[in-house]
């Protein structure tokens, strides 16, 4: 029965070989790699050989207290990215539909998409010499009428603003794309009966596109919120860097987990945080589409 299924259906699992290859490759075949968390790993005696700690890795994590700081910074940020980062994408993508001038809309959207392909380097350095302390743009700006200027690198209440600003700047033209498809996705024949009984801007989009762009969004939100633990490490990373003074309101587990390694070599530690980052993520995954699936079937993605 098994390879009539798979004689029938050849040419589509040849084209799905690829991507089955990818994550073989790049998501099972290293799991066993997860066995570092529970060891005291050295190079010498290899992942299987290293003495075995148990819990005591995790057991650093939370009594250090590291492990609940870099969960709230991490969950906070992609909160903000996830909803802030939608608001606006749906509001962009309503405007633009708005649009009646196809040159202008083409090329408004054209110019929101660019800063997506923006390196996350490049914006780090734009951001450095718009807010360092010597040359940066804002404090000259701020020496030449007289103010003192700000050592923003060094106030760690700032940075939040700063990086949802950059990510937002960043990504909100890209995602703004996808609701502008399913906008256009929608029927244009409700549309055009709504303009013909005398429905304004607004009731048309209150009742007709709103509703309509309901199941791209719950898909998107279930998507990002199974990545919720997962920070954008390159914007962080190239924003802040080494500077501890920032590391209170900007650290998330990326960039923790990269310091470890590659800083202080404890391959343990940051494995059992990558470990505690995926489990916490699934399990996520798993709720979110289980309260979708009680609310409404139709939306649930398994």
């Amino acid at each position: 029965m098994f390879l009539k299924v798979v004689k029938n259906n050849r040419t589509l699992l040849f084209m799905c070989l690829p991507a089955i290859i990818f994550f073989t490759v790049f998501n099972y075949c290293p799991l066993p790699g997860i066995y570092i968390a529970f060891t005291n790993y050295n190079f010498r005696d290899g992942i299987f050989a290293s003495p075995f700690a148990g819990f005591k890795n995790f057991e650093f994590l939370i009594k250090s207290g590291q492990l609940w700081l870099l969960t709230r910074n991490t969950i906070l940020y992609n909160l903000v990215f996830i909803f802030l980062g939608n608001v606006l994408q749906i509001t962009l993508a309503v405007m633009l539909n708005e649009i009646g001038n196809r040159i202008f809309k083409k090329a408004a959207q054209t110019m929101m998409f660019l800063p997506y392909f923006i390196s996350a380097v490049l914006i780090g350095a734009i951001m450095f010499n718009i807010l360092n302390y010597d040359t940066g743009a804002l404090n000259t700006l701020i020496r030449q009428t007289g103010g003192n200027p700000l050592k923003i690198y060094s106030m760690a209440g700032a940075w939040p603003f700063i990086i949802v600003f950059c990510q937002m700047w960043q990504q909100t033209g890209y995602g703004s794309v996808v609701y502008f498809a399913a906008i256009c996705g929608i029927d244009a024949n409700i549309i055009e009966a709504a303009e013909v009984d005398g429905a304004t801007s607004i009731q048309r989009i209150r009742y007709i596109i709103l509703p309509g762009l309901k199941p791209t969004f719950i898909i998107l939100l279930l998507f990002s919120l199974g990545g919720i633990m997962k920070g954008n490490f390159g914007l962080f990373w190239n924003l802040v860097g080494m500077n501890s003074q920032l590391f209170g309101t900007t650290d998330i587990i990326e960039t923790a987990v990269y310091r470890m390694m590659m800083s202080q070599n404890n391959f343990s530690t940051s494995s059992a945080v990558g470990l505690y980052q995926s489990a916490f993520g699934f399990t996520l995954v798993m709720l979110c589409n289980w309260l979708v699936k009680r609310i409404d079937p139709d939306y649930a993605l398994f």
